[in-house]
C-alpha cells in the first residue's frame, strides 16, 4: 500500500488469541472483499479485506492467532513485527468472551504499544448461554479502551464496531492507559522509559513503554532493537542491573514477575466484572468429549471420522462426477466432429479437452471433501484430533502440535508446511515439514481416485482411504527414523486450548470451502494447462507417418489375431495401434523407453513413467497425462472407453501395479510449488535431502511391496 493510499484509509489490524472467532468476525467485517497472500519476506499466510462504509475506506490485515506478543514462534514474529513496523491506525483485539480472563493478557501487551485500541468481546451469545455476565461499560472503563460486544458468526455488533473504528482513527490526541505493575517494578520501567525517550529519532519508530516492558522481560528481540539508541550500551547495563534488583527483591526470574502482576491485574478487574453463575449441569461440550476425548476411544474416533469423511466424499460425488466426465467426453467429440483431423485437432480434443478436462472431473471430489473438512474445523473437532493422536505422535519423536500441519497436507502441502512455522521448536519445525508430503493432498486424490476405481472398483472409496492411512503411518515412521538419526531430540512440552463445540456456519463452511477450491481450479486452468499442451506436444511430435505397407500390414495381423470381429471393428483397433506405434516414437514415447529399465522392477510401463515425472510440475498432471497417454482411438464416442477402463484392461497393468502406483505418487517429492515452500522454509540443504530421501524411499518400498505382492500371487 503507497503512502497516499494509506493517508486515505483506515488501516485495522485484527488480533488475538487462537479460536476466538478472528477469522469469522473478520469475514463478517469484509464481507467477500477479501484476499490471501503472505507477509513479506516470510511464508505466512495473511488475510487482508477492504471495505467502504458511510463514505470511509477501511483496509483490515488479519494477523495470525497468537497468545503473546514476546515472540517464539514465525506466527507471533510476524503479529509483532507488522505491529511495530507498520503501526496500523487501530488494533482490534478479538476477545472469546467465555475465556475473557485468558484473553485479556495479550490485550494488555497490546496497550503498551501506545495505538488506539478497541476489544471486541466477540461469541457473546456462548458466553451468555453460558451463565457468563459481562459488564462491558464498566471493563471499558477499567481497561481505558472501548469494547464491543459481537457475534461474528451472525454478524452482530458490526455496525457498533465501525462506528468505534472510526472514532478511535480520528482520536490525534490518543493516550494509551496501561497496566501499572507493582512499585518495585513500575520504578525500574520509568527509569528505562526516561532514557529511552532521550533519543527523539529512535522514540519515533518503537514504543517506549512497550520496550521497557520487554527489556525487563529478556526479550532478546528488544535487545537487537535497542543497538540503534544512541544510548543503547547504557540502557542495557540499566536493564540488566534492574532484571537483578527485582528479582533479588521478589526471588522470581523477572518474566515470570511480570506475567504474574499481568495476571494479578486481569483478575482484580474479572472477578468484579464478569460474573459466572454456578453451573447446575455438565455443557454440551463436556457431555460429547467424555466420549470424544476419553482416554480410549479417542484416536478410534478419530478413524471414524476419516472413514466417515472418505465415504461421504466418494459417495456424493461420484454422480456430479460422471457428470462432468459425460460432459467433457461430449465436448471432445463435438470438436472432433466439427474440426478435420490434424494438429488443431488433436491440440484440443488430446491435449486441452483430454487433460484438463480429466482433471476437472475431480472437482466434485474436491469441493465435498473440503467442505466436510471446514465443517470439523469450525464445529471444533479438529483440536479434538490433536489431543486424540498426542500421544501416539510423541512415540515417533513428533509435537503434539505436528498434527495440524499434517491434517492441512489433506488440503495442500504448501499451506501446511508454511503452518509449521507455529511450531517453537526448531528440530520439532524440520521433521514436521520433512514428512507432511505423506500427506495425501487435493493434488493425489484424483490419481488416487482414477487408480482406485480403475483396479478396485468395488472398494474404490475404502481404497483411496487406505492409501491415506498408509501415508500416515509412513510419515510417523520416517519421522521415527529422523527422530533416531539425523534430527536427535525430543520434542519440546505441548498445551493447548480446546475451543468450545460449535454450531458451524453454513456461509463460512461454504466460503472456506470456495476458497480452497478456487485455488484448485486455478491450477487446473493454469499449470495443469500448460502442462497438457507440453504433454501433448511431447506425445504427438515427432508425427508418425505410417506407409500403406505398414498399415497393410498391421491390418492383415489385427484380423487374424480376431477372426470374429467385423472391418469395422478392425478397423477401430487398426487406430488404436497406429496411436501406440505414434506415441511409441513420439519425444516422449523415447523418452519414457529410455528410463523404463529402472522403473520396470516396479511393475511400471513407460506410460506409467512418463505420467510419474509430470507429476512434479502437480499431482493432478499425472491425470491428465495418462488421459492423453491412453486415448483409445482418434474417433471417440459415447460406446469408448473411459480412462478407467483403459488402465483396467491395459495388458501390462493389474491392481498390484496400480496399488504400488498409488504407493509411489503417494511417496514422491510433492510438487513444485511445495519444494519452493521447503526451501524457504528450512533451506536449501534440507530441500536436497528431502528430494532424495523421498526418491529412495519411494523407489525401494515399492519394490519390495511390488516383489512381496508378485510372490503372493497378486501380480
Amino acid at each position: 500500500m503507497n503512502q497516499d493510499t494509506r493517508s486515505s484509509v483506515c488501516r485495522i489490524a485484527l488480533a488475538g488469541n487462537p479460536n476466538a472467532g478472528k477469522t469469522t468476525l473478520f469475514n463478517a467485517l469484509t464481507g467477500a472483499h477479501h484476499k490471501v497472500g503472505n507477509y513479506p519476506g516470510v511464508t505466512v499466510e495473511k488475510r487482508e479485506g477492504s471495505v467502504n462504509r458511510n463514505g470511509k475506506s477501511f483496509y483490515f490485515i488479519d494477523l495470525p492467532g497468537i497468545y503473546s506478543l514476546t515472540a517464539y514462534s514465525v506466527d507471533e514474529m510476524v503479529a509483532r513485527d507488522y505491529l511495530l513496523d507498520e503501526k496500523p491506525d487501530v488494533i482490534v483485539d478479538v476477545l472469546d468472551s467465555t475465556n475473557i480472563e485468558r484473553n485479556l493478557y495479550l490485550c494488555l501487551q497490546f496497550q503498551e504499544l501506545g495505538i488506539p485500541l478497541i476489544g471486541v468481546l466477540n461469541m457473546i451469545d456462548e458466553a451468555e448461554e453460558k451463565n457468563i455476565s459481562i459488564d462491558e461499560k464498566s471493563l471499558s472503563r477499567a481497561l481505558g479502551i472501548p469494547l464491543v460486544k459481537t457475534v461474528g458468526s451472525k454478524g452482530e455488533g458490526i455496525d457498533q464496531l465501525f462506528t468505534n473504528i472510526g472514532q478511535a482513527a480520528k482520536d490525534k490526541d490518543f493516550s494509551a492507559k496501561y497496566i501499572r505493575y507493582r512499585d518495585e517494578v513500575e520504578l525500574k520501567l520509568l527509569s528505562l522509559q526516561q532514557m529511552i525517550e532521550s533519543d527523539e529519532a529512535f522514540v519515533k519508530k518503537y514504543p517506549v513503554r512497550w520496550l521497557a516492558v520487554k527489556l525487563l522481560e529478556k526479550d532478546t528481540n528488544a535487545y537487537d532493537t535497542l543497538k540503534s539508541h544512541k544510548k543503547a550500551a547504557e540502557i542495557g547495563y540499566a536493564a540488566q542491573e534492574a532484571i537483578t534488583s527485582i528479582e533479588s527483591f521478589y526471588g522470581k526470574d523477572a518474566e515470570i514477575i511480570i506475567t504474574e502482576q499481568r495476571y494479578e491485574y486481569i483478575a482484580g478487574a474479572v472477578k468484579k466484572l464478569v460474573k459466572t453463575a454456578e453451573k447446575t449441569k455438565l455443557s454440551a461440550t463436556e457431555v460429547i468429549d467424555k466420549v470424544v476425548m476419553n482416554r480410549f476411544l479417542s484416536f478410534p474416533v478419530f478413524l471414524f471420522v476419516l472413514w466417515a469423511v472418505f465415504q461421504l466424499t466418494f459417495s456424493l460425488g461420484a454422480f456430479p462426477a460422471a457428470w462432468l466426465e459425460n460432459l467433457f467426453g461430449f465436448l471432445g467429440n463435438a470438436a472432433s466432429s466439427v474440426l478435420p483431423e490434424g494438429i488443431l485437432r488433436s491440440l484440443l480434443v488430446d491435449g486441452i479437452i483430454g487433460g484438463v478436462g480429466g482433471v476437472f472431473s475431480f472437482v466434485p471430489n474436491i469441493v465435498i471433501l473440503f467442505f466436510l473438512l471446514s465443517i470439523l474445523e469450525d464445529v471444533g473437532y479438529m483440536s479434538r484430533a490433536v489431543f486424540a493422536s498426542d500421544n501416539l505422535l510423541r512415540l515417533f519423536g513428533l509435537h503434539g502440535q505436528s498434527i495440524f500441519p499434517m491434517m492441512l497436507g489433506f488440503g495442500c502441502s504448501v499451506p501446511a508446511i508454511m503452518a509449521a512455522r507455529t511450531l517453537k521448536s526448531k528440530r520439532d519445525r524440520i521433521i514436521t515439514i520433512l514428512i507432511t508430503p505423506f500427506m495425501s493432498c487435493s493434488a493425489k486424490l484424483p490419481v488416487h481416485v482414477l487408480l482406485a476405481s480403475a483396479f478396485f472398483p468395488e472398494n474404490a472409496a475404502n481404497m483411496v482411504m487406505l492409501i491415506y492411512a498408509v501415508g500416515i503411518v509412513l510419515s510417523l515412521f520416517c519421522a521415527f527414523i529422523l527422530k533416531k538419526t539425523v534430527l536427535r531430540g525430543e520434542p519440546s512440552s505441548f498445551i493447548m486450548e480446546l475451543p468450545p463445540y460449535r454450531a458451524p456456519t453454513l456461509k463460512g463452511a461454504l466460503w472456506h470451502m470456495w476458497e480452497k477450491t478456487w485455488q484448485y481450479v486455478k491450477k487446473a486452468g493454469t499449470v495443469i494447462l500448460v502442462s497438457s499442451v507440453l504433454i501433448w506436444v511431447i506425445t504427438y511430435f515427432p508425427v508418425h507417418e505410417a506407409g500403406s505397407g505398414e498399415i497393410d500390414d498391421l491390418r492383415t495381423s489385427l484380423a487374424a489375431e480376431y477372426p470374429n470381429e467385423g472391418a469395422e471393428a478392425i478397423d477401430a483397433r487398426l487406430d488404436t495401434a497406429l496411436h501406440q506405434a505414434g506415441l511409441v516414437n513420439s519425444f516422449a514415447g523415447r523418452m519414457g523407453k529410455f528410463i523404463e529399465p529402472v522403473f520396470k522392477p516396479l511393475g511400471f510401463n513407460w506410460k506409467i513413467v512418463i505420467a510419474t515425472i509430470t507429476g512434479f510440475a502437480a499431482k493432478e498432471v499425472v491425470v491428465s497425462t495418462l488421459g492423453i497417454l491412453y486415448k483409445t482411438g482418434s474417433e471417440e464416442n459415447e460406446e469408448s472407453e473411459s480412462l478407467r477402463e483403459a488402465l483396467a484392461h491395459d495388458p501390462e497393468m493389474n491392481p498390484l501395479t496400480g496399488f504400488i502406483l498409488m504407493l509411489f505418487i503417494l511417496i514422491i517429492p510433492p510438487c513444485f510449488a511445495a519444494l519452493s515452500a521447503i526451501k524457504a522454509e528450512i533451506g536449501w540443504k534440507w530441500l536436497g535431502f528431502e528430494v532424495a530421501f523421498l526418491l529412495t524411499f519411494g523407489w525401494v518400498l515399492c519394490f519390495l511391496v511390488y516383489r512381496i505382492g508378485s510372490l503372493a500371487g497378486f501380480a
